[in-house]
């Protein structure tokens, strides 16, 4: 899982983080210790997460759960969804958004800005963009919504 995270974004972000993130010798382990708190930790309990495989290799993950601020209009969270590029267009990232995702939740996400294959497979899934922008660690994001405000 942490393998093909950083291979995502090593595939998807370069040029757009710093490549001493990218590149950073620790950045595997880093990930498979949050992949480890994810699956483990009770705090995360409510957490959904998803492997896609092909010929018993995990080529994508995604993981959805509630909103970290408690008084969100949304109730779900897509916190990650990633796919191998050489598997891009191949259904795999539209069946981890089903997996973890009902298609009745109402649900908001942050997205890499400009991310254009991203930003059009979500707005192809229903999500559209909201007002909210975001700067964290110098990658600008866009907020994404999809689904009727309030809790369900």
């Amino acid at each position: 899982m942490a393998r093909v995270l950083v291979a995502s974004w090593r595939e998807t972000y370069r040029g757009l983080m710093s490549d001493d993130v990218l590149d950073d010798p620790g950045l595997v382990a880093a990930r498979e210790r949050f992949w480890t708190a994810a699956l483990v930790d009770e705090r995360y309990r409510a957490n959904r997460v998803a492997l896609a495989e092909r010929d018993g290799a995990v080529i994508g993950v995604a993981m959805a759960g509630p909103p970290e601020a408690q008084a969100s209009e949304w109730s779900s969270h897509l916190y990650v969804l990633y796919v191998l590029a050489a598997e891009h267009g191949t259904g795999a990232g539209a069946a981890l958004l089903n997996c973890v995702v009902e298609p009745h939740e109402s649900v908001a996400l942050w997205v890499a800005d400009p991310n254009p294959r991203a930003q059009a497979f979500y707005l192809k899934h229903g999500f559209v963009r909201d007002s909210a922008v975001q700067n964290v660690e110098g990658v600008r994001s866009i907020h994404m919504v999809r689904g009727a405000h309030g809790r369900d």
